[in-house]
């Protein structure tokens, strides 16, 4: 079969390898549709991140080049004796973590925050840019009539927004800020709007995101290099900043940003992944009594909330697709076009055909 492998550094190989073996708990899936996430991207312009290299991951037991893609969906073509949930035919999507199972975490339901914690398509063992992929069926999602393939190849990164949106405790009729307007920023948004949000702010500087962020659901859209965004932020909230501040970026002036924006003992949580350290003064939490959270993935009961809202209409998965191309493509119209034309681009999706 037909397979993407990262060898390195923008040295991302289209190759032909064996399909692979299910064991016991597991399900082939023959891929459909692919999305290219944000770390991948990162793993392709500076990995390896995530991705296993110099040293086995310790629970796939490999190590680069591995098979990449962990936003997918498609269709079980075979399944263990011992899955019962699941039936050859079956629509499915599923949540990329590999995790151990056996950490304190992991028996909490906390797998996303497992010790030993990877993603199937950057830890090794198989992924989603490729023909077929097998997995653990317990992680598998079957996706339910008028919920499409394409759209289940988004789940995982709605999923990611979701679980912010839990880590921060969001309530139906507060406010929330937005920073950074990518496919986790607009996945915030189109979320906090289904989880009936007050209003929402964007905070973008690309005009393309910002026209993104509006389509979206963003009631308003700040760009810095225009306007101060605290004092709007105050016109806007009369003084007393946002109940929820999210930080997508991951770039200093967006965290400080939206530390700046949050009310006093309003709650921040940060989903972007981080290339560098960020200064910051702990007074401005000490004096406000404003609250810090990380938030990374998703846990148990996110994939059903957003198969659910997506099959009722609460979310519009479809609008995030900006591309489908061909694997055969991937270098050149995936990883190459997003780093020479990211801010046009909400999600590429890959299929494998």
């Amino acid at each position: 079969m037909k397979a993407a492998l990262w060898y390195g550094p923008k040295d991302i190989r289209i190759e032909d390898v064996e399909i692979p073996k299910i064991e016991a708990g597991q399900v082939k899936i023959k891929v459909e549709w692919c999305g290219i996430c944000g770390s991948d991207l990162h793993e392709f312009m500076v990995g390896p991140i995530f991705i296993p290299k110099g040293a086995k991951h310790p629970l796939t037991k490999k190590e680069a080049p591995i098979i990449m893609g962990h936003e997918f969906a498609g269709e079980v073509v075979e399944k263990s004796d011992d899955v019962d949930h699941l039936n050859i035919g079956d629509k499915v999507t599923l949540e990329p973590i590999v995790a151990c199972g056996e950490c304190p975490n992991c028996k909490k339901g906390y797998y996303n925050i497992c010790e030993k914690l990877g993603f199937h398509g950057l830890a090794g063992g198989g992924g989603g840019l490729a023909e077929y992929t097998t997995f653990d069926a317990k992680f598998v999602h079957k996706l339910p009539e008028g919920v499409s393939t394409k759209e289940g190849a988004l789940i995982e990164p709605i999923a990611v927004a979701v679980h912010s949106l839990r880590r921060a405790k969001f309530l139906q009729g507060e406010t929330a800020i937005v920073t950074g307007a990518g496919p986790i920023g607009l996945s915030t948004i189109l979320s906090l709007k289904a989880a009936g949000a007050q209003e929402v702010i964007s905070v973008e500087i690309a005009e393309a995101r910002k026209k993104f962020a509006l389509e979206f659901g963003a009631d308003y859209v700040l760009d810095p290099n225009e306007v101060d965004v605290l004092e709007e932020v105050n016109k806007l909230t009369d003084d007393k900043g946002v109940d929820v501040g999210f930080e997508t970026t991951g770039v200093q002036a967006g965290f400080e940003t939206v530390v700046a924006a949050t009310a006093r003992r309003g709650r921040i949580v940060v989903t972007s992944i981080w290339e560098e350290a960020v200064e910051f003064n702990l007074n401005n939490l000490v004096l406000t009594e404003k609250e810090i959270k990380g938030t990374i993935a998703y846990s148990e009961g996110v994939f059903p909330a957003v198969i659910s809202m997506i099959q009722d209409g609460r979310i519009k998965a479809s609008k995030m697709i900006t591309e489908e191309i061909k694997l055969d493509d991937l270098v050149d119209k995936g990883f190459e076009e997003l780093m020479a034309h990211k801010d046009k681009h909400v999600k590429i999706i890959v299929t494998p055909s």
